[in-house]
């Protein structure tokens, strides 16, 4: 790969997409600026201006014609389905192409990858984040995606249908990641990686941290590795065939986010015995601190509110528990007797959580789905023990988890790299700690 390549980031997709173009912008040999409105109908996107329509075409690609120009979005939703999801209006340079998509009208972003990248980093980490931090997350971010490019032109390729769930009458384990992107590479959202065009600030730090690392990306067996990254470990990292596909990645597994192991604990953590001690517990570990100048390194503002991510706590009552699970699950448990740990992986987490309540009894898996029954939004990690209290009849009135982490866990801990840049890491280091047998590789030149 000589010259880095341009991609596509679906932005939002709503009935009524309101949005400006700042500056000239050219489409199918006409220029167009100014506040537009577009809708879909029979299957066609029909543009409006000062409520007039002015153009009817199954795809628009807006493009710059300077580089001065950009566009903007009404209503992205960010933080889809978290504690802190709402709606903001976002700028973006680049193109601008709108399709149609299940009766809706589909945003997508065109832009080089190294400027989308700037805006990821920018994002995700605070511009107090340390140089060497801001180049592992740039190296990681560039790696993921590419590798996801990669294995979409890969299935397309195969024609082989990309399973994403498994369910008997007994068990529902499913996972989440690349199967409701079709139109686009990667969405804008955590989902992928936060993406915010030019909303944001971009910071000097983090604009260096991606032209120092412009091309280089993380490779195992001179394939590009898809790189994850989440907010916390808990104090290890955990493998990426029991949060996502059954696919063994050599450069995602069990990591001890430490210079050692710590004492008086066993790690095999599939045990549940190991696995209670170790959440119970506070082992150190680069991700376990308080620090909230490190903290305020990754966790915008709303998320600083949060100080219990390594070691926390929820409690349910039995109406809640139950209302919660029917809510969320679709199912009809009854009342819950039982939160019954059935596997666990390397870090602790929960791949399958069997269920039993006085009406139905079901194993669910993996992680992800476990965390979306047992909370409002997302639970902050599979990595739990639970506690059956005031148990009147055989019915627990009061259900507690105690759990470790934030996030699926799987690859770079942000928390944990921010402490390791603190302490002077390199990028090199702080990704050699957390990608076992990866290796740096620049693939293009330009930045």
């Amino acid at each position: 790969m000589k010259n880095q390549p341009k991609i596509e980031v679906g932005i939002i997709a709503c009935e009524e997409l309101q949005f400006a173009l700042s500056g000239q912008f050219s489409s199918k040999n006409s220029e167009f600026s100014g506040t537009f409105k577009a809708v879909v109908k029979n299957g066609q996107v029909v543009l409006s201006k000062n409520s007039k329509e002015t153009e009817i075409t199954n795809e628009f690609i807006f493009q710059p014609t300077n580089n001065d120009s950009f566009f903007e979005l009404n209503n992205v939703i960010i933080g889809v389905n978290f504690h802190w999801e709402q709606k903001e209006n976002q700028q973006f340079k680049g193109s601008l192409k709108l399709i149609p998509e299940h009766e809706k009208v589909r945003a997508i972003n065109i832009i080089d990858l190294e400027e989308y990248l700037k805006s990821v980093i920018s994002s995700e980490m605070s511009a107090t984040s340390s140089p060497d931090l801001l180049k592992a997350h740039a190296v990681i971010s560039r790696s993921w995606l590419l590798a996801q490019i990669e294995k979409t032109k890969s299935l397309q390729a195969g024609g082989a249908l990309y399973q994403t769930s498994h369910e008997t009458e007994d068990e529902i384990v499913r996972w989440y990641d690349r199967e409701d992107h079709h139109n686009f590479d990667v969405c804008a959202d955590d989902h992928c990686q936060r993406y915010q065009g030019i909303t944001k600030i971009h910071s000097e730090k983090a604009l260096k941290a991606v032209e120092d690392t412009s091309g280089e990306v993380l490779v195992y067996d001179d394939k590009i590795c898809d790189a994850r990254f989440s907010k916390c470990c808990g104090g290890i990292a955990e493998s990426f065939e029991n949060v996502w596909e059954p696919v063994t990645h050599p450069y995602l597994t069990k990591v001890v986010d430490n210079k050692k192991s710590p004492r008086n604990f066993n790690l095999n953590l599939g045990d549940e015995s190991n696995a209670e001690k170790w959440i119970r517990n506070n082992p150190p570990a680069f991700c376990n601190t308080s620090d909230k100048k490190v903290l305020s390194q990754v966790l915008p503002d709303f998320d600083q509110t949060t100080t219990d991510f390594y070691r926390w706590k929820v409690g349910y009552t039995q109406k809640e528990i139950s209302e919660l699970i029917k809510k969320r699950s679709g199912i009809d448990f009854g009342k819950i007797i039982k939160l019954e740990p059935v596997k666990r992986g390397v870090s602790g987490r929960l791949i399958k959580l069997k269920i039993r309540g006085t009406k139905k009894t079901l194993t669910v898996g993996k992680e992800l789905e476990i965390r979306k029954w047992l909370s409002e939004s997302h639970l902050y990690s599979a990595a739990f023990v639970v506690d059956h209290l005031d148990v009147e009849e055989g019915i627990p009135q009061k259900i507690v988890l105690s759990g470790a982490g934030w996030g699926h866990g799987v690859g770079l801990c942000q928390i944990g790299a921010a402490v390791m840049g603190g302490q002077g890491y390199s990028y090199k280091k702080i990704l050699n700690h957390y990608f076992r047998s990866a290796k740096i590789k620049k693939l293009y030149q330009d930045g």
